[in-house]
């Protein structure tokens, strides 16, 4: 058997958390160019909830349950195609438009950012990027920081892009 025909398992994917904030945008290029770079597989993650903030970011518990209200039915195909519409929104801000020369698969599970970017990045060979937009101090009390969540939780490296001009710490 030769090397070319032996099974490596899953190919390493590039998986990017995806937002319209400007660290988002910064992470979203950066994703790109590396999977470009690399040739791998990128894996453009925008997840939502009933209550989840538009523009991302975590949600905190309510005295130990996910959200206050009750929802009956919910009919998530709506949710799911705005999700993808806005990756693709998204990519076109970041970067002019969606890449062609990239092997590119959107994910829009329901859920927490965080735990939802950790779950689709599973692979030790993985690279999950996210962005961080330092300043939005409050944003962050308020819902949380998904890279943080992601630095502590994934299996995988985490690269996190501060948003473009922001000084490194």
């Amino acid at each position: 058997m030769n090397d070319a025909s032996r099974d490596t398992g899953p190919r390493p994917r590039i998986v990017v958390g995806v937002d319209d904030s400007p660290g988002g945008l910064a992470a979203l290029r950066y994703a790109i160019s590396l999977a470009e770079a690399d040739g791998r597989p990128l894996v453009a993650v925008r997840s939502w909830a009933l209550g989840l903030p538009a523009h991302g970011g975590r949600r905190h518990q309510h005295q130990g349950r996910e959200h206050p209200h009750v929802v009956l039915y919910f009919d998530d195909a709506l949710a799911r195609a705005q999700s993808a519409d806005f990756v693709r929104t998204a990519m076109r801000e970041a970067t002019g438009g969606i890449p062609w020369n990239v092997d590119l698969t959107i994910e829009t599970p329901e859920g927490d950012p965080g735990v939802a970017l950790v779950g689709i990045a599973t692979a030790g060979s993985d690279i999950l990027v996210v962005g961080s937009d330092r300043g939005q101090s409050v944003r962050h009390l308020v819902h949380g920081s998904v890279g943080h969540y992601c630095r502590e939780h994934a299996s995988c490296p985490v690269i996190v892009v501060p948003a473009v001009g922001e000084p490194e710490r």
